[in-house]
């Protein structure tokens, strides 16, 4: 059975870091695109940053976290992580893993029917 489950989610001050794991069981991790989403209150779920499973681990960001947050994977312990920098009070969301995701450079693009979901971990960036 798939199984995606995030933690490190929190409480951060503006311009403050935070690190996300995604923890994965139940398929072949190794050969899925991985990504995290995000919802804000009131607001649409939205991508954020996705990586392949190519040998090269490419990447994508959404224009509004490029330079500040970083995604990564370790195949060998099934985890993806989300390295968060320079938050921001707009940054205060549900963040959400997902498997098997379109990982291309337009982050509208990346949900598909196939995809499966965590359950989520919170981020609240405030002073």
């Amino acid at each position: 059975q798939l199984q995606l489950v995030e933690s490190g989610g929190g409480l951060v001050q503006p311009g403050g870091s935070m690190t996300l794991s995604c923890s994965a069981s139940g398929f072949p991790f190794a050969k899925y695109a991985m990504a995290w989403f995000r919802q804000a209150p009131g607001k649409e779920r939205e991508g954020v940053s996705c990586i392949n499973a190519n040998s090269r681990a490419t990447t994508n960001y959404a224009d509004s976290v490029k330079g500040r947050f970083t995604i990564s994977r370790n195949n060998a312990n099934n985890t993806v992580y989300l390295v968060m920098n320079s938050l921001k009070d707009d940054d205060t969301a549900a963040y959400y893993c997902a498997a098997n995701v379109e990982c291309v450079p337009y982050p509208d693009t990346w949900s598909n029917p196939d995809m499966s979901w965590g359950t989520g971990t919170v981020v609240t960036v405030s002073s």
